[in-house]
């Protein structure tokens, strides 16, 4: 009975990344938008816009992004609650094998994410290999 109470227990107080994340620009460094991430059923990780924090960029469309669907988003579609994040699965200490989706440049890309502490994520978009990317640091809105 102890073992089962410290399972649940350690289970009620490990950090996850669902939630909602102030975006952080590795550019400018300046806070651009909320993400809401989620996972489905099968534990599939997914982030959507949910905030643009600068009010003359909140009615924005995507005017970089291709004319048709491509997964995430289509040119002239708002980029406030585009899918930005998609198809992450856990593998140990960190969520991968999804992509990652930049509306500013019409481009997707794959990626990986890490907690970096309860309130800090590490998001890093790459192509081919995971040494040529760009990373952010996303944190916790409470």
């Amino acid at each position: 009975m102890l073992a089962a109470l410290f399972f649940v227990s350690t289970q009620a107080f490990s950090q996850d990344v669902v939630g909602t994340w102030k975006t952080i620009d590795d550019e400018t460094g300046k806070a651009k938008s909320h993400v809401k991430i989620y996972k489905n059923k099968s534990g599939v990780v997914f982030g959507r816009v949910v905030k643009i924090l600068d009010p003359k960029k909140r009615d924005a469309t995507c005017s970089k992004c291709p004319e048709k669907y491509n997964g995430f988003g289509k040119k002239g579609q708002k980029v406030l609650g585009m899918l930005i994040l998609k198809g992450l699965a856990k593998d140990d200490d960190e969520y991968n094998g999804g992509n990652i989706f930049d509306p500013n440049k019409g481009k997707s890309y794959r990626c990986y994410i890490t907690l970096k502490g309860k309130d800090k994520l590490k998001v890093r978009g790459f192509i081919g290999t995971r040494y040529v990317g760009r990373t952010q640091y996303w944190y916790r809105v409470k």
